[in-house]
């Protein structure tokens, strides 16, 4: 945003006004989008050129076409938790977006469900759980997002596994008195969720 604020102001100004307008844009690539333009907006008091606007909505456009990168050992790690879970995905955001990257990925195939909601907590997670008739005690969510992944569904009475990944979004970070007052285990991948569900499934210790 030269001249008008350096990387440092501009990374804690857009992270500001993305917490501000979660609520009324939701998440995703459009969202940040929107957040951006307004940052840009704030910054310059509104001087900003329409080029660098059409710059920003061109950035939106190339995150919304990007090609969906799957980790090392997914593809295997889905297929062997296939054979004894059913998968149900559930991702949060611009509806359009979560299934256009579940299409993109090659993997849709392999989904019992795939449900995008609003906003990862305890009433999503039930609401979903009982559309779909599974009771939370039978519900293991595995995601990267101790916040979003693992504390809601703990909540509901379900377990969750927390497969961390390399960075974590500001407004992904949880309550630390929270993690401290739950139980829930930690691996480095996913095959290695395969390994401990797959293992419970048939009886054996995990």
């Amino acid at each position: 945003m030269e001249p008008w604020a350096d990387g440092t102001t501009t990374d804690s100004a857009l992270l500001a006004t993305e917490r501000a307008n979660i609520a009324r844009h939701g998440y995703g690539v459009k969202g940040f989008v929107l957040s951006m333009i307004v940052t840009a907006v704030e910054l310059s008091e509104g001087r900003v050129e329409g080029r660098w606007i059409g710059d920003i909505v061109s950035w939106g456009h190339e995150m919304l076409d990007h090609p969906v990168q799957l980790l090392d050992g997914v593809t295997d790690a889905l297929d062997r938790l296939g054979t004894t879970h059913r998968l149900l995905v559930i991702t949060k955001g611009d509806l359009n977006d979560q299934m256009g990257k579940v299409s993109r990925s090659g993997l849709a195939d392999r989904f019992w469900r795939v449900e995008v909601v609003a906003e990862k907590d305890e009433a999503s997670y039930a609401a979903v759980l009982d559309r779909h008739g599974v009771e939370p005690s039978a519900f293991v969510m595995v995601g990267n997002s101790v916040k979003s992944d693992v504390l809601p569904v703990l909540g509901i009475g379900g377990r969750a596994i927390h497969v961390p990944h390399t960075t974590t979004w500001a407004l992904e970070e949880p309550d630390p008195v929270a993690v401290a007052a739950a139980e829930f285990p930690t691996v480095d991948r996913l095959a290695d969720v395969a390994d401990l569900l797959v293992a419970r499934s048939a009886g054996r210790p995990s």
